[in-house]
């Protein structure tokens, strides 16, 4: 018990010193347009080097959908200096790892290394940027991985329609009416020169951020940065930005979807606000009280005590534009979807009409503190924040203090927004059912 008791004291001030560190940071500006980002923490000796691009599925012609998720493919193709196949082959070969993603609004390519392979890291990111490889044997290979990934990951998938059924519902004339996976019909149409296009246009210096955090030294890895970044050119087409705004909704949307599940799915999605606005901390609250760890209102009512949902949950989907509040539930085996839709509905009614509780909120509040503190504790985790910062908030310093907007929501704002934004004017609302029930 007293080791116990020790190790839980350790784990305490562990906590309070995450709590209190602030995360310091240089940033600057290549001749070129690139930003840099850059955080010292020599306490591991290890590096994550990583390059945001602000271009996601929202930059996308309607009938060429799917461009920078294929693209995060592409990526990994090689370059003049590289070949093909050869950029996880260095990085694993120098005892580091690497991945991507891509989402409607960014993506983000990192590397993590051992600190003393950081001009390995530096140059195949430069690579990838001034000398990437796009020809008919990476395209055609990628359209191939691309095809397969959408068909095991999508269409062979129970409920993995759910998103492309959601978004083309919530979205009438912005972009984010389709998802990042994209249509194989139209990667399959995309010419080369196409696919050389938009890497011309988005994979440019000004349209990057290049984020380094970990054992550096901070003038060393600039001296770095300058030699193998600042002889980019900088872009000279475009950057295509979408200015279309949804236009609110005035009436519910209903529909069932049948597909190859067994148990029944209710999902409702309400349009709101993007990211970084006043009621978008408020609704993030929302979210915390009801789905937030297994004491949440959604997961103690419907799937604990009248145990009719096998899960149950809500959610931001938080995107640059205007995003999406999520509630969703799958049905237990026997249980009715308008009865899962119901009890749903109850539980979002009840923050609508009452304030949650001073217990509840404190709880809420302590939750939101733990997970922006753990979402600091790693030098990835740090990269990738300062990175968000800067570009979706244009205020890299918000990596230390965006804390304190949720923290300023108070009990009211919940009610408020819940009232606000959770109507059902405002919605969509499916129903995934099986296809023998059709």
């Amino acid at each position: 018990m007293k080791r116990l008791a020790l190790f839980i004291l350790m784990l305490g001030f562990v906590s309070l010193n995450a709590q209190m560190r602030k995360i310091d940071f240089v940033e600057y500006d290549l001749d070129n347009g690139l930003h840099v980002i850059l955080h010292q923490d020599n306490s591991t000796p290890i590096v994550a080097v990583s390059m945001m691009f602000h271009v996601g599925s929202k930059n996308e012609k309607p009938d060429r959908t799917g461009f920078a998720h294929f693209f995060e493919h592409l990526m990994f193709e090689g370059s003049k200096y590289m070949k093909r196949g050869e950029y996880d082959i260095l990085c694993q070969g120098a005892g580091g790892a690497n991945n991507a993603y891509t989402n409607q609004d960014q993506t983000f390519y990192f590397q993590i290394l051992p600190s003393n392979q950081i001009e390995l890291g530096l140059w195949m990111e430069s690579e990838r940027l001034l000398h990437l490889k796009i020809d008919s044997i990476g395209v055609e290979t990628q359209r191939s991985v691309v095809k397969e990934e959408r068909k095991q990951g999508i269409d062979n998938q129970p409920y993995g329609s759910l998103w492309e059924e959601v978004f083309k519902r919530a979205y009438t004339i912005h972009p984010y009416q389709w998802t990042t996976i994209g249509s194989a019909q139209y990667i399959d149409q995309a010419t080369l020169d196409e696919f050389m296009d938009f890497h011309s246009t988005y994979y440019v210096p000004q349209n990057t951020i290049l984020t380094i955090a970990g054992d550096i030294n901070v003038d060393k890895t600039k001296e770095l940065i300058e030699k193998y970044f600042a002889g980019i050119p900088r872009g000279t087409k475009e950057i295509y930005r979408p200015d279309a705004v949804e236009p609110a909704k005035t009436d519910e949307e209903r529909d069932i979807v049948y597909d190859n599940i067994r148990l029944p799915l209710v999902i409702q999605a309400y349009n709101i606000p993007g990211k970084g606005t006043e009621d978008y901390y408020a609704l993030e609250m929302l979210a915390t009280v009801l789905s937030s760890g297994e004491s949440s209102r959604m997961k103690k009512e419907l799937v604990d005590k009248q145990q009719i949902a096998y899960q149950a949950s809500s959610f931001v989907y938080d995107l640059e534009d205007p995003g999406l509040y999520v509630a969703y539930g799958i049905c237990n085996g026997g249980v009715e979807a308008e009865k899962l839709e119901a009890a749903i509905q109850a539980e979002l009614d009840k923050v609508k009409n009452e304030l949650i509780s001073e217990e509840e909120f404190q709880k809420i509040r302590n939750i939101r503190e733990n997970d922006f503190v753990n979402g600091n504790s790693t030098v990835m985790g740090i990269a990738n924040n300062l990175a968000n910062y800067r570009m979706f908030y244009g205020n890299t310093s918000l990596i230390n203090t965006e804390i304190e907007k949720f923290m300023n929501v108070t009990r009211e704002d919940i009610k408020r927004v819940a009232n606000k934004y959770l109507s059902k004017d405002n919605r969509v609302v499916l129903y995934y059912l099986p296809k023998e029930s059709k």
